[in-house]
This record gives C-alpha cells, structure tokens and sequence, in this order.
C-alpha cells in the first residue's frame, strides 16, 4: 500500500525553459522569478537579506517516473535515487539558487535549472555554515573531473 501526502502549492517559478528541449542540466546564470500566491506573501519577509535560497518544487511535467534511468554525463544504467534525474517517483525537484532582488510577491532570481511554471512547494534559506559538506564521496561521478556545466544540455532521455 503507498501512502500519500498533500502538498499546498506556493506559487509558481517562471523560467525561460517551455520544454526540456536543450535545456541546460545544471544552472548556468538564466534568470527566473518566483512568483509566490497572495495568501504566502508574508513568508518571505527578510529573505532578501540572503544571497541564496534551497528551492523544492514540483516536476510537473514528468509523465513516466522510472526506478532506473541512464543519466546525464554517463552510458550506464543506474537507480533512480543514485542520479539527479527528473524521473522520479516523486516528481520533487530541488535546487539551490541566488537571490537577485525581491519584489513583492516575487523573488527574482539567477541559476534556474527548472522548467517554466514549476509549482514551488517550499522555500528555504541557504546557509552555508549548515548547508555545505566536505569530505564527501562522488559515486558514480567520482571520475567526472573538471565538468564544464555549460557544456552539458537535456536531451530526449528523459521526455
């Protein structure tokens, strides 16, 4: 039996990608908004005071989740959990970006890596003495040294 959960959507982010058609995998400095509904407005009082926020927000155009996928940067194989694919399950995307102004309902902002009208689920400061890791091991992606992000584009892989 799968259990199940209700989510309150926030509002939604608006990006200059319509499809996932060459769509780069990883941000690369595009700008988006966040355009957040009245009724949430008052929840990003004093979020301008940090340079970045951690995003969640819906996959909403993922159609056939899969518990296996060849991901982007390799030719293998590999469990849905141990990749960054969108595929998931639970169609939960996740995403660190900076804050470039905040207007309003709106938060302008740069490195968006999610597809037009994502449905925002959650809004989250970045904080870098919590949030950031060292010592950590690679995976998979341990041989993937000096990646140039903006090299790397979506393909049909995960239409």
């Amino acid at each position: 039996m799968t259990e199940q959960i209700a989510l309150n959507v926030l509002g939604k982010i608006k990006t200059p990608w319509l499809t996932l058609d060459n769509m780069p995998i990883q941000p690369i400095g595009a700008k988006g908004v966040i355009e957040l509904f009245p009724e949430y407005y008052r929840g990003i009082r004093e979020i301008e005071h940090f340079s970045h926020i951690i995003l969640i927000y819906q996959l909403h155009l993922v159609t056939d989740p899969q518990l296996e996928v060849i991901p982007f940067m390799d030719t293998t194989s590999k469990g849905i959990f141990a990749t960054r694919s969108p595929k998931r399950p639970n169609k939960i995307g996740f995403s660190i970006v900076e804050i470039e102004k905040v207007e309003g309902n709106k938060i302008h902002i740069l490195d968006v890596d999610m597809i037009n009208d994502s449905p925002i689920l959650d809004i989250k400061p970045f904080f870098e003495d919590f949030d950031n890791r060292f010592n950590t091991k690679k995976g998979w992606l341990t041989n993937k040294n000096n990646i140039n992000k903006h090299h790397f584009k979506s393909d049909n892989r995960f239409k």
